[in-house]
């Protein structure tokens, strides 16, 4: 997924992306829990629907308001990095188990992160750069819960 332009955007339109980025996750989310049968799985997938949603109306009110109040950045959470290309919707199927869908949700929610970083970097000095800071940074809290959740779940102990 590839949603970033060269230059910082205005703030309408940097809204706007962020916005089209999220319903495209979301959308991703609703289709693969259409798709998928195990309820593992499926339950994964409406959580990480239900956080897309949350960010989504996030942003929705920000384009509204001209900015959100007292949006903070509060620093990144490390996290793990893992490396998961697992797949893209067209190869999820309802055979999915729950490992899969994490992955899934790992991997957009790593798209996402990328996006804001991408938007903060670009817009730096500009007010829309905190939001998208903002915005990374409670990424990487929800991307350290996923992760966390593989280890706990997937990761053989060495």
């Amino acid at each position: 997924m590839t949603y970033q332009a060269n230059a910082c955007f205005t703030f309408d339109a940097a809204c706007d992306s962020a916005i089209e980025l999220e319903t495209q996750i979301y959308q991703g989310f609703l289709a693969a829990i259409r798709i998928v049968k195990n309820t593992a799985a499926k339950e994964i997938l409406q959580d990480a629907a239900t956080v897309r949603l949350g960010i989504k109306q996030k942003l929705e009110l920000a384009a509204i308001k001209g900015g959100l109040e007292a949006q903070v950045a509060k620093g990144p959470v490390p996290t793990m990095n893992l490396i998961i290309r697992c797949c893209d919707l067209h190869h999820l199927t309802a055979e999915t188990d729950n490992r899969k869908a994490l992955a899934y949700a790992i991997q957009l929610s790593i798209d996402a992160l990328k996006f804001y970083r991408g938007m903060s970097e670009k817009c730096s000095g500009a007010p829309m750069a905190e939001l998208f800071t903002a915005l990374a940074d409670d990424q990487t809290q929800y991307l350290q819960q996923l992760e966390d959740t593989y280890e706990e779940h997937f990761l053989p102990e060495g």
